[in-house]
């Protein structure tokens, strides 16, 4: 056990998730992360780490499966003792229209993006009671609050996730665990890639700040709310969207 702090980051190998485990990056701090199937990518981010002077650790778990997050923190508690920060991150779209949509990719996409963030959420909880101190994070979406065509399952799960968050903080703000979440709006990455030019055009026409957010923008928020400048913060949703909402 050692006095560093642990960070918890869910799908860490691209993306958001990648820019949130290098926000934490620093020798105080050992990381470690799920990824899918992306293997090259893990290896990335754990490289990206070193370079900032970080150590991250990608470990391959599917956090759908109740067994396989089990084995992953049982990884993590083993080497460490503690878990500090969780970032609930990982996500997946299975995008269609609602008459349309078939249920394995209803039940998918909560899956993965609801329930992971649950399965994830009581295992660490448990370690931060014991230690009297916690911070978790979800990774939510603009949508789960505006809503989006074609996106019903995306937004169900991180609408939901907004409400775990709120029950969470309540649960567990005796122990000294805070619990919030991040809406992201329009942003650059891979799950976005696959819009078309016209869609991305039309979508940052009607951000106020004029341009797609980056994945570091959401990082900087994620890594502000696990600081101990955020400690009087809990059950809140952060909006970093450039004025898509307000």
């Amino acid at each position: 056990m050692g006095s560093a702090r642990t960070v918890v980051v869910t799908g860490g190998s691209k993306g958001i998730g990648r820019a949130v485990c290098l926000a934490f990056a620093d020798a105080e701090t050992v990381i470690y992360f799920n990824y899918g199937s992306d293997e090259k990518g893990a290896e990335e981010t754990s490289k990206l780490a070193a370079d900032a002077g970080g150590k991250a650790f990608g470990i391959k778990a599917d956090v759908s499966d109740p067994d396989a997050v089990a084995d992953f923190f049982k990884q993590i508690l083993d080497a460490t003792g503690k878990i500090d920060v969780l970032v609930n991150n990982a996500g997946i779209t299975k995008d269609g229209l609602l008459v349309r949509m078939k249920p394995e990719d209803w039940n998918d996409v909560l899956s993965v993006n609801l329930t992971g963030a649950f399965l994830c959420t009581k295992i660490a909880a448990k370690a931060m009671m014991k230690k009297r101190y916690g911070r978790i994070i979800m990774i939510s979406s603009v949508v789960g609050v505006m809503g989006n065509p074609g996106q019903a399952n995306y937004v169900a799960a991180k609408a939901g996730l907004i409400g775990f968050t709120k029950a969470v903080a309540k649960e567990l703000a005796s122990r000294n665990i805070t619990a919030n979440a991040i809406a992201p709006g329009y942003v650059d990455t891979e799950m976005t890639a696959a819009m078309t030019e016209k869609a991305k055009e039309a979508m940052i026409a009607q951000i106020p700040l004029g341009r797609g957010g980056t994945p570091e923008d959401i990082a900087g928020a994620a890594a502000f709310l696990a600081s101990e400048k955020a400690d009087y913060i809990t059950g809140q949703v952060i909006h970093v969207n450039g004025g898509l909402y307000m």
